[in-house]
């Protein structure tokens, strides 16, 4: 089919309410904060991510997004008859960019070109179809759910020959899961699902753009071989203190499998109850090169509950690249149970052994059902207007012996504005003083590794001292620079970025502070790791009536930095009254505070904090606040990236929770 004749083919949905009781909740999982002296949920619930297929591939690429399928919607009305709409286009448009930055050593979107530029390879990405099939005759709030995306890949050399067209088809199968909520009518993992697919169609459209461009591999290998090279330090070679294991630069041929694990409960309260039927939802899917063969999930943990399961190893088949399955364990559990902590761990098996994932805990606590939540038992989730939070105000204790002497840190909140026309930010200023308060406490950074820059003390000539001149005198090749920025950013039509200083206005650049500007500060610096970290609302530069702004264009720094931002497109981050804080700089807080111990050492990484952070302020913009948002993590970190390992902060004591 001609390009110039590519549409989306909408599928309009109604969806009627199923005569159900009882309530399974996947978003209590990464929700369940409780008060002082209750145990935390630990849960392996995530989003899937891109994986590492390979180096970059040393090419400059032009990615443009038809509008097929940055535009498209699929409209359908939830289980009240309320029409809705998933927003297929944004999400599409954002994984696929991701991608596509993992797959190049340089991307140019959105039209935009330098001057005097030429890429090699110009890629237009369309929509030809995308559905939505809902049925409605699904137990426990549990609809069973088919989204299909049919996209096709165009990729023309410099003189606009045809080299490759490629259509990319995914059917992703699911069960939908209802609010837990009095009312009961809003699906709550589409938005996941969506994503889930989109991931699944970017692996493919980064293997159609590998086979294409370096089919063997030998453009990314010495591309990443000259950059290692130019990084390898001068003088005597010295032997390392301790063995590691390099991290993999090149996809894995055989299979590498991945999973999520999620428990779900009758009523919804993340609570086990005598006489409640328990089921662990596993989801699998193959990343790697080669099939899965005779995959298997098996169940353990607390074995007074494992018992009650009739099966404790589930077949789950093979899987070719790709492609993802799931799996269920159901039990019963007895009238009679006893108050306690109740543990489930998840392991995988195949026929090879290779490419196996570590297993996943969850932890649960368990009581007699109608018994009064207390003591270590966790609470059951909160409602939109009772819902507590737990205070982050409070800086915690210093670890002892913790100290990052070469990490540096710029901590930037602006909540109010000298032009009255940018809205303000309530929160912003006291956001980056607790930031740097956290960092400084629970991360080891010196006082003199701090800036905190607040309102009126926040102009673009203190940020531009703080970057060019204090830290240049400062920072060396073992350093780490930590930018975090509360406040507002500003998008052109053509996804260009920037920050808005004290000074600046909403509808002219020229006070404002360019991104990319900031991204060539830092890697100037040459630092070892640079994080950037940004809070608050994205909205469209100009006055309105003018061209509607493009998705902003965050990850532009390449080399180690890393981007954290706190939402996805043009949206305004949530600032909640009940927080008293950005939502999602009070997650990043609560992470940096232990929550995001994953592992429980006593040390929150990089890696462990973004994933935190994308399991929690999602679920608790739409279940507390009915809204969305969703972190941004460019590049995603994979759990091979060694940015994933920088360790972050030190909480007093290892197993803290």
């Amino acid at each position: 089919m001609p390009l110039t004749t590519l549409r989306l083919l909408q599928t309009s949905l109604t969806l009627k309410l199923p005569f159900v009781r009882l309530g399974w909740a996947l978003l209590a999982l990464s929700l369940a904060l409780s008060s002082a002296g209750c145990e935390k949920v630990s849960s392996a619930l995530g989003r899937a991510t891109i994986p590492n297929l390979g180096p970059a591939i040393p090419v400059t690429a032009k990615i443009d997004f038809d509008p097929s399928l940055s535009k498209a919607m699929l409209q359908y009305t939830n289980a009240c008859n309320a029409p809705q709409q998933l927003r297929v286009g944004e999400e599409l448009e954002s994984v696929l960019l991701q991608a596509a930055h993992q797959t190049f050593k340089t991307i140019y979107a959105a039209g935009k070109v330098p001057a005097g530029v030429q890429p090699d390879v110009e890629i237009l990405l369309a929509l030809q179809q995308s559905g939505l099939d809902i049925q409605t005759d699904g137990i426990y709030d549990r609809l069973p759910a088919e989204l299909t995306l049919e996209v096709v890949a165009l990729f023309k050399d410099p003189s606009g020959k045809v080299l490759l067209e490629q259509p990319i088809n995914i059917a992703r199968k699911e069960k939908l899961i209802l609010e837990p909520t009095q009312h009961r009518c809003e699906y709550i993992t589409t938005d996941a699902m969506l994503h889930d697919a989109a991931v699944t169609l970017s692996i493919q459209f980064i293997r159609h753009a590998r086979a294409l461009l370096d089919p063997d591999g030998q453009l990314a290998g010495a591309a990443e071989a000259q950059d290692r090279a130019a990084t390898q330090p001068t003088g005597p070679a010295q032997a390392p203190a301790i063995a590691t294991t390099p991290s993999p630069t090149a996809p894995a041929m055989g299979p590498a499998l991945s999973f999520k694990a999620t428990v779900l409960d009758e009523n919804s309260n993340l609570i086990l109850e005598g006489g409640e039927r328990v089921k662990v939802r596993v989801d699998l899917v193959n990343t790697g090169q080669a099939q899965a063969r005779n995959v298997s999930v098996t169940l353990s943990g607390t074995p007074a509950i494992i018992a009650q399961f009739p099966a404790t190893t589930l077949p789950a088949g093979s899987l070719q690249p790709g492609e993802s399955r799931a799996v269920e364990f159901s039990a019963t559990l007895p009238a009679t149970v006893q108050a306690q902590q109740a543990s489930f761990q998840v392991s995988l098996s195949e026929a090879s052994g290779a490419g196996l994932p570590a297993p996943q805990t969850l932890v649960l606590a368990m009581k007699q059902r109608g018994e009064r939540g207390g003591g270590s038992l966790a609470p059951a989730l909160p409602t939109a207007k009772s819902a507590q939070f737990d205070d982050v105000d409070q800086v915690p204790v210093a670890a002892a012996g913790f100290q990052r002497p070469q990490t540096y840190l710029i901590s930037v909140g602006i909540g109010s504005y000298r032009d009255p026309q940018v809205p303000t930010r309530k929160y912003a200023a006291r956001d980056a003083e607790l930031v740097a308060g956290y960092f400084q406490s629970l991360g080891g950074v010196p006082t003199a590794n701090l800036r905190v820059l607040q309102d009126r003390r926040a102009l673009r000539p203190d940020i531009e001292e703080a970057l060019i001149d204090w830290l240049p005198t400062r920072v060396t090749a073992e350093s780490t620079v930590i930018l975090y920025f509360s406040g507002q950013a500003l998008v052109t039509p053509s996804g260009e970025t920037y920050l808005v200083p004290y000074e600046g206005g909403r509808t002219s650049a020229s006070r404002l502070y360019p991104l990319k500007d900031i991204q060539a500060a830092l890697a100037k610096l040459k630092a070892r790791h640079s994080l950037l970290i940004f809070d608050g609302a994205v909205g469209q530069l100009g006055k309105e009536g003018r061209a509607k702004s493009s998705a902003p264009m965050w990850d532009g720094g390449g080399g180690n930095l890393v981007t954290v931002i706190g939402t996805t497109g043009l949206r305004s981050g949530l600032e909640p009254a009940q927080m008293r804080h950005g939502l999602f700089t009070y997650y990043l807080l609560a992470g940096l505070k232990g929550e995001a111990d994953a592992d429980h050492n006593g040390e929150v990484t990089l890696g462990e904090l973004t994933t935190f952070l994308n399991q929690t302020v999602p679920v608790a913009a739409r279940a507390h606040f009915s809204q969305e948002q969703r972190p941004l993590i460019l590049p995603p970190l994979s759990p091979t990236n060694a940015m994933a390992a920088l360790p972050l902060t030190r909480t007093a004591s290892p197993n803290h929770r």
